[in-house]
């Protein structure tokens, strides 16, 4: 195995329909830029159509040839999820992969369309509702992968299955690390749920580390804290590695050789901040089955839409 992974270890994607949410920029449009320079018939799910359309202009001019296209999604709005999966699925008969990546942090308390608390709702609802309605074409596609990004910020998330939306009591920090504990909760549980059905899809996850994007901005801005705004900055200068570092681990999650359904990956350097990406270990409360069992059981309730019960 590589000890410093990178790009030139992506191999050709001439073919390969790819999924990426949230490819606009930061980690989602490094990794969207790496898989279309490889050939893959790349769709951006962006949420801004200005900012989805810039992303595009931006990966045609690094590569002339790219196969890309730019769809709107919002992961905020069942019905927004509803309408893309039904998009894609009328104009697609394959989908090798899906990168869950889209996710916002740490934002003052909001409620999504569909009355979800806003990360919850966002970065585990949304992409769980997706996930399921593009199953169909994920699981008649040999060899297809789902790659869902996490955080280290899942360490201090608990489910609260009592108050998953927050509305006894809500703490911005707590809240993101409950969804990033639910996205590994549900890449668990999907490799579990389709190793028992034999199916040829392969679930992994990944997190960035610590690198500068515009994640910690927009939460610095909406928190409208200017301590928050000072400590963002001064990490994203002195500790913080590249986005396209960052993106590193999801690309490894999403196209390379040799990963295995709950492969968990992030940077190798110090506290997995920085650094070429290796298989990591997430808590112990991420890999209870019993949670994720009730987690997905709960999700399907919520959103309406069921798949692998």
């Amino acid at each position: 195995m590589p000890t410093h992974w990178n790009r030139e270890h992506i191999p050709s994607l001439d073919g390969k329909s790819v999924i990426v949410t949230g490819a606009n920029s930061g980690i989602g449009f490094e990794a969207a830029l790496a898989l279309a320079a490889k050939g893959a018939q790349l769709t951006l799910a962006c949420r801004d159509p200005a900012k989805g359309q810039r992303a595009l202009e931006l990966i045609r001019a690094d590569a002339a040839s790219a196969q890309v296209d730019l769809q709107i999604l919002d992961l905020a709005s069942l019905a927004s999820v509803g309408d893309f999966a039904k998009r894609y699925a009328d104009s697609h008969d394959r989908l090798d992969l899906l990168v869950n990546n889209a996710g916002i942090m740490a934002l003052p308390y909001a409620k999504t369309a569909d009355g979800f608390e806003m990360q919850f709702g966002t970065n585990h609802l949304g992409h769980f509702a997706l996930t399921g309605q593009l199953f169909g074409l994920l699981s008649d596609t040999p060899n297809s992968r789902v790659v869902s990004v996490s955080s280290i910020a899942h360490r201090f998330g608990w489910m609260k299955f009592d108050d998953l939306q927050s509305e006894q009591r809500y703490t911005k920090w707590t809240a993101y690390g409950q969804s990033k504990l639910a996205n590994l909760l549900f890449t668990y549980e999907l490799a579990r749920r389709a190793e028992t059905r034999e199916l040829s899809l392969t679930a992994t996850a990944a997190h960035p580390g610590y690198s500068n994007t515009n994640l910690q901005h927009r939460s610095a801005d909406a928190s409208r804290l200017k301590l928050d705004g000072i400590v963002m900055r001064i990490g994203n200068k002195t500790v913080a590695q590249s986005a396209a570092m960052g993106a590193l681990p999801t690309l490894r999650a999403a196209v390379g050789v040799g990963a295995r359904n709950g492969d968990y990956y992030g940077p190798g350097g110090w506290l997995e901040q920085r650094g070429y990406p290796v298989i990591v270990q997430s808590n112990a409360r991420s890999q209870d089955p019993q949670s994720a069992g009730q987690l997905w059981d709960i999700s399907m309730d919520l959103t309406g839409v069921r798949f692998l019960d």
